[in-house]
């Protein structure tokens, strides 16, 4: 007999008697486990079902049998039985109600299968029934919060996923994941006070959960901001990679005519997004006898997208590493022999941090697509420009700083609309119109009753707003006429394509901007389309950047120096329409010729910093981020931030941290170090 025929043989007659002992109440549920184990380890995941669905049928008294569906819906979603997988599932919380893990894999398998509401409800029945939640059962009810938060917050429905994340928190208000995504939340649904303490949470505590990105929009604190993402980054990667798959290369000799140097971009947005429209022009003009470019793309996946389909034939290597591990896509990186690799995500939405954390290339870039340092071991330079970091706040940042013109990219091709009429865009014809295009989550309390303040000094006015949720849109209303002003003087903008987005900003009077965080691409686009900015720049990365747009656009009168000074002079452009005319012709004088639309200089000074950062790579001159004292400049900054001061200069702003220094200096011996507290002051 063929020995492949008599193996297989044998192996059907050992099956056949384990099912026989499965129905016969002879194989153990531990057993069961094993024998499915081996099968599915082996590829054989059909027997493993089999196993299991006998298992089942003749073993039904036992006390542990909703263990068995449970491993069993797992087995068959690893077939692609998704609806058997669901069967088992409800049989398994059938069993035992409190059975959390059932719950959890079955809202997702509905979730899955597009039922939203349904794996809501079986999330929700799990925290019902766990409402007098034991520590062996926390975790599990934990997470059905967290996912019936996470799936209403993607599902637009913000109200019922803020209260689920509540619970979340005050379940265990030391667990991160539910605040963070509670207080960002709150801003795009424009709740203030953002951080509510109750019994059971300390605004401390809200505080620690907030992610970088949501702090910029709540304080501008560059010191504390850059301790949290400190802090937030060893959260994400961890405190050490084991990095032995990724020896230290010495790096090769370039020199700048014989070889290029290799350019990689690390995105999730090189695609219709703000991102995609600032980067697809300077990648097309890249000079490709000097640098070869890679694009190492992580979000979605898209089709009929005319910003990466330009991107794609921009570069000379297309990287799909969506659905890689970090560790493959780093180890992808490095095998493209990528001499600089830029990180256009920082910590926002589907980053890749941990890709970077390998150190997949010798030089590691921070630039375009966050606004702050990233507090990492292993980001060693950033590209910024001497409006948003002036070089007295180089302290603010781990990397080390190169400077071009200005930070914000843009394409001069962009297809831009017929302009439309202010009826056509839903607003009156004669009235003076302030508008504010930033997303809602950057709209505070404090800029809101600025707003307010400059309505009801300008009857003539309206101000118009880019939509958000409805809940949030009625609630401003709500609030103006709490002021005085008539809800209907605020005016929301309904999204539209692109190009007609921007065709409809020109009708608008005057941006307004906000803060702490300002406008970035939105500022771009209102200075292309010769709307003149009010801004007012802070001490942070986020609060400068509208000033630096301006500036390189020619008109830095536009910013101001106090938030009285704002809303002055955001009244008397109402009042002396006139001078904010000759504004605008200064724009249209300059737009051709100004620092902001100069792409080929930007593509240029680029290549020149990544050759230089080249050279010092081979000289061994790559910076180290300094970490000193940044889990102590947490702790002070977490005080100062919780007083809630709006607005201060940059002598303000440093003397309160240097008194907090100096009190625990004095308590206790504080290393000195490169920012607030250096040898020199000792």
């Amino acid at each position: 007999m063929n020995a492949n025929i008599a193996s297989a043989s044998a192996q059907t007659s050992a099956f056949n008697n384990i099912l026989e002992k499965a129905k016969n109440q002879q194989l153990s549920l531990s057993d069961l486990f094993q024998v499915a184990e081996a099968l599915t380890s082996s590829g054989q995941q059909a027997q493993a079902a089999e196993a299991y669905k006998t298992w089942i049928a003749f073993n039904d008294t036992n006390p542990l049998l909703h263990m068995a569906y449970f491993n069993y819906s797992v087995t068959l979603r690893q077939l692609g039985d998704l609806a058997g997988a669901i069967q088992a599932l409800r049989a398994a919380s059938k069993i035992d109600e409190r059975f959390g893990p059932a719950y959890i894999n079955l809202g997702r398998a509905l979730e899955d299968c597009g039922l939203i509401d349904q794996a809501v409800q079986q999330w929700r029945t799990f925290a019902g029934v766990t409402s007098d939640v034991t520590p062996d059962r926390i975790s599990n009810r934990l997470m059905s919060l967290q996912h019936i938060g996470r799936v209403l917050e993607a599902a637009g429905r913000l109200e019922e996923a803020e209260t689920a994340l509540w619970q979340a928190i005050e379940l265990q208000p030391t667990k991160t994941e539910a605040g963070q995504h509670w207080s960002a939340l709150r801003q795009r649904q424009c709740k203030w006070p953002v951080l509510i303490a109750s019994t059971h949470v300390t605004a401390r505590q809200l505080l620690d959960a907030m992610s970088p990105l949501t702090l910029s929009c709540y304080s501008d604190d560059p010191i504390f901001q850059l301790a949290k993402a400190y802090r937030y980054n060893k959260q994400l990667v961890g405190t050490r990679l084991d990095l032995s798959g990724f020896p230290r290369k010495t790096p090769k000799l370039k020199t700048g005519t014989v070889e290029r140097l290799r350019v990689g971009y690390v995105s999730s947005d090189l695609r219709d997004h703000a991102v995609g429209f600032a980067l697809r022009e300077v990648l097309e003009l890249h000079d490709k006898s000097s640098v070869e470019i890679f694009a190492y793309y992580c979000g979605e996946p898209r089709t009929n997208d005319v910003t990466q389909d330009r991107i794609r034939a921009a570069v000379d290597g297309w990287r799909d590493i969506r659905t890689m591990s970090d560790i493959d896509a780093a180890k992808l990186i490095s095998s493209d022999e990528i001499d600089i690799l830029v990180d256009v995500n920082g910590y926002t939405k589907h980053a890749r941090t941990k890709i970077f954390a390998y150190r997949p290339a010798p030089v590691i870039v921070n630039f375009c697509g966050y606004p702050g340092t990233m507090g990492s071991p292993f980001h060693q330079y950033m590209i910024a420009d001497d409006y948003i970091v002036p070089a007295q706040n180089e302290v603010y940042y781990t990397e080390k700083l190169f400077r071009i013109a200005c930070n914000q990219p843009l394409d001069r091709k962009r297809v831009i609309a017929e302009t439309p009429t202010r009826t056509a865009a839903g607003l009156p014809e004669d009235a003076f119109v302030y508008a504010c295009f930033n997303g809602m989550q950057k709209i505070t309390g404090n800029c809101f009753n600025r707003w307010m303040e400059i309505l009801k000094a300008t009857p003539a006015s309206v101000l118009w707003l880019l939509a958000g949720d409805e809940d949030a849109n009625m609630r401003l209303r709500q609030l103006a006429e709490q002021q005085g002003v008539a809800p209907d003087r605020i005016i929301f903008a309904p999204k539209a394509p692109n190009a007609h987005h921007l065709a409809r900003i020109a009708v608008a009077d005057l941006f307004l901007d906000t803060f702490p965080y300002g406008a970035h691409s939105t500022a771009a686009d209102a200075i292309t389309m010769g709307l003149p900015i009010l801004t007012m720049p802070g001490n942070g990365f986020a609060s400068r950047f509208c000033g630096s747009i301006i500036s390189a656009a020619g008109i830095p009168e536009m910013a101001c120096t106090s938030a009285a000074q704002y809303v002055e002079r955001a009244i008397g452009f109402a009042r002396d329409r006139q001078s904010l005319l000759a504004i605008r012709r200064s724009l249209a004088e300059q737009r051709e010729t100004s620092v902001l639309r100069d792409m080929p200089g930007l593509a240029r000074r680029l290549e020149e910093i990544f050759w230089d950062m080249q050279g010092e790579c081979e000289r061994g001159e790559t910076p180290v981020p300094d970490l000193r004292n940044l889990d102590l400049y947490y702790e002070i900054g977490a005080e100062l931030v919780l007083e809630n001061i709006e607005f201060e200069d940059s002598a303000a702003y440093r003397k309160r941290y240097l008194k907090k220094l100096a009190q625990a200096h004095d308590y206790a011996a504080i290393p000195f170090d490169t920012r607030l507290w250096p040898e020199a002051k000792a």
